[in-house]
């Protein structure tokens, strides 16, 4: 499937409400919340979202820095432009973004991109190259040791599009990191979103029962659900200072 507006008409975003307060409106809500908490904010500091779709998480972080989006779909950068016109917004494969100088970001987001690369290793060198030592990466992914995934197998949610053609385990992501020089300061989930787990159980009590953890979190802004308790590892990690 090509990225483009088709691409948001998939059945993967079939039931995905935009609208405020929705499970996506949330979603992007709380990656914002999370680079305000582990972000040391400065004046005039850029933020690159790397697989920026329509642009709505930046919306939430366009008063504190200056935006870029980075993303192959042309239809919704269009979108994310007409939305951020302060913004700017580039149509470019995420695994060369040599535009960019070196240390020029203050702050990396890559949230669900990386899984739907042929090699998301060439990705992660190019979003730690191009991040100021001391400077923040943000990276979520579906986390291939989630219980879920062995209860559910195939029906998996992290299956579910057939656009991730790169899905690895935690571990594994991490270790790409430290070889690019970052430390790891938090890895944690977003709690169980995708019921229905148990046959027996009516779908709306799992709903409440399996996702309460992970709304909470996403309600407070915090990063407190293990990564053993969610559909989703999210990573957060620092360049370190001092690396040529």
């Amino acid at each position: 499937m090509e990225f483009n507006q088709d691409y948001f008409k998939s059945e993967r975003y079939k039931d995905v409400s935009f609208k405020k307060f929705s499970q996506y409106w949330w979603s992007n809500r709380y990656y914002a919340s999370l680079v305000k908490k582990f972000a040391t904010g400065k004046e005039d500091a850029r933020l690159l979202e790397v697989g920026c779709g329509l642009g709505h998480m930046l919306d939430f972080l366009e008063s504190d820095y200056k935006v870029f989006g980075l993303d192959v779909n042309e239809w919704a950068l269009e979108q994310a432009d007409e939305r951020l016109p302060d913004g700017e917004f580039i149509k470019r494969d995420a695994q060369d973004i040599s535009i960019f100088p070196d240390d020029y970001f203050s702050v990396v987001v890559s949230k669900h991109m990386v899984e739907h690369l042929a090699e998301p290793q060439k990705a992660i060198k190019e979003m730690c190259r191009v991040l100021e030592p001391g400077g923040l990466l943000l990276l979520s992914t579906p986390n291939l040791d989630s219980p879920m995934h062995k209860r559910k197998g195939k029906k998996w949610v992290g299956y579910q599009d057939s656009t991730h053609i790169s899905m690895k385990r935690p571990i594994e992501w991490q270790d790409d990191l430290k070889n690019q020089q970052m430390k790891i300061i938090k890895v944690f989930s977003d709690g169980f979103w995708d019921p229905p787990y148990v046959k027996i159980i009516p779908l709306i009590i799992q709903k409440l029962w399996y996702g309460l953890p992970g709304g909470i979190q996403a309600i407070v802004g915090g990063s407190f659900v293990p990564l053993n308790k969610g559909e989703s590892m999210i990573l957060i990690a620092e360049k370190e200072r001092g690396i040529e």
